[in-house]
């Protein structure tokens, strides 16, 4: 039996990393899902197939998430096709490059949070109609540890960005539950995915998998998951909460 019955679902960054993972998990739970991309086309492109090649029902959407024309513009296709959006997941973010505090550009500084934290606003509050029309709607923010650690090493304007996110799901969540809308987040920690390959030297990812209590990086899929449980009726009763899944980093 299906957690659930052909709910929309759109997942901002879903070609690769976590995205995807989440993508195919609210698929093979029975969603109906809306696999976006900015650039990673052939990738979404391998997502949906996926999704189609089980049994499920897949719609692939390019845009930049931090441009609000284009963010409607989806918004209208997604409605054309489906006449509806019940989950949205905020996931599409990028550190775009490391760059200590004392070199970090004014141009840089904005690239990140208009990627990671305008996106945010954007989306959800271009999601809202739809939603609010139907009379519920979840959404669900990635946030991520280093919100809460302040991250590594010339990741400044990314942790910031993303503590920016954290306290923007509290105060969706305070605002929108008269409309029915629940708001989570989900704060991954370090999770294997192509972003360390791109963003972490190798050794530094050995040394910092030694201050993981579970004594390993996380996977996608152990994200995905907590996001569908979130997006499920089992989180009825859940709003405003960022769920830390980290191995244990933020333990003592």
């Amino acid at each position: 039996m299906s957690t659930f019955s052909g709910e929309v679902a759109w997942v901002t960054g879903s070609s690769t990393g976590i995205g995807r993972a989440i993508a195919l998990g609210l698929a093979e739970a029975g969603c109906r899902v809306v696999v976006h991309y900015n650039s990673s086309e052939n990738e979404a492109q391998e997502v949906v197939e996926e999704i189609e090649s089980s049994g499920g029902e897949a719609m692939m959407l390019r845009g930049d998430v931090a441009d609000s024309g284009d963010v409607w513009r989806m918004v209208r296709e997604i409605e054309g096709k489906f006449g509806r959006l019940d989950i949205l997941v905020n996931n599409a973010g990028t550190l775009i490059e490391r760059r200590p505090f004392a070199e970090m550009t004014e141009d840089l500084w904005d690239r990140v949070m208009d990627v990671n934290l305008k996106s945010v606003y954007l989306v959800s509050q271009a999601a809202l109609p739809l939603m609010k029309r139907q009379g519920k709607g979840r959404i669900i923010n990635i946030t991520s540890v280093a919100a809460r650690n302040g991250g590594s090493t010339g990741s400044t304007a990314y942790a910031s960005a993303k503590a920016g996110v954290s306290t923007l799901t509290r105060s969706m969540a305070k605002e929108l539950i008269s409309d029915n809308i629940l708001v989570n987040a989900v704060s991954p920690g370090v999770i294997d995915t192509l972003f360390h390959d791109r963003f972490s030297e190798p050794e530094a990812r050995k040394k910092r998998e030694k201050t993981i209590p579970i004594g390993r990086e996380g996977q996608p899929e152990e994200v995905a998951g907590v996001v569908v449980f979130l997006a499920s009726p089992a989180a009825d009763y859940m709003v405003g909460e960022i769920v830390e899944v980290n191995g244990g980093q933020l333990m003592g």
